[in-house]
């Protein structure tokens, strides 16, 4: 269930990320391309990017700790640009999914998505309970 909820708030992220025209990051949706395609491949998208983020991510995330160190911390806006750019290459593959023309403008995509997903993540994660005495 948590994981169907991050890739909806992932394609919600992306599609905010798309109607920002400088940005230079669009989607090419599956074939004919009528709003339901639209919305599946949105939908895709995220979940590739959600599967590209935990198993790659961890990985690159654990290697670079020394560089996290070095930058404090700022180097994970340059990593998620490049799990950005790799969920398009790996998509465009397919000739549908994400397109991302440049690098550096994948970098701030990234960080709208991370911001999206961080105010989505606060308010849809479960309260604790207060323990009575």
């Amino acid at each position: 269930m948590r994981f169907l909820v991050r890739v909806i708030v992932n394609a919600f992220a992306i599609w905010v990320v798309t109607l920002i025209p400088v940005l230079e990051v669009s989607i090419r949706p599956f074939a004919p391309g009528e709003t339901l395609q639209v919305a599946l491949t949105f939908l895709v998208v995220a979940a590739i990017f959600a599967l590209v983020n935990t198993i790659v991510g961890t990985v690159v995330k654990i290697v670079a700790i020394p560089l996290y160190i070095l930058t404090l911390g700022l180097i994970s806006f340059i990593i998620n640009g490049f799990l950005l750019w790799l969920t398009a290459w790996i998509t465009t593959g397919f000739n549908w999914g994400l397109t991302v023309e440049s690098f550096w403008w994948g970098v701030v995509a990234a960080i709208i998505i991370s911001v999206i997903n961080a105010i989505f993540g606060a308010i849809l994660r479960p309260q604790r309970k207060k323990e009575r005495r």
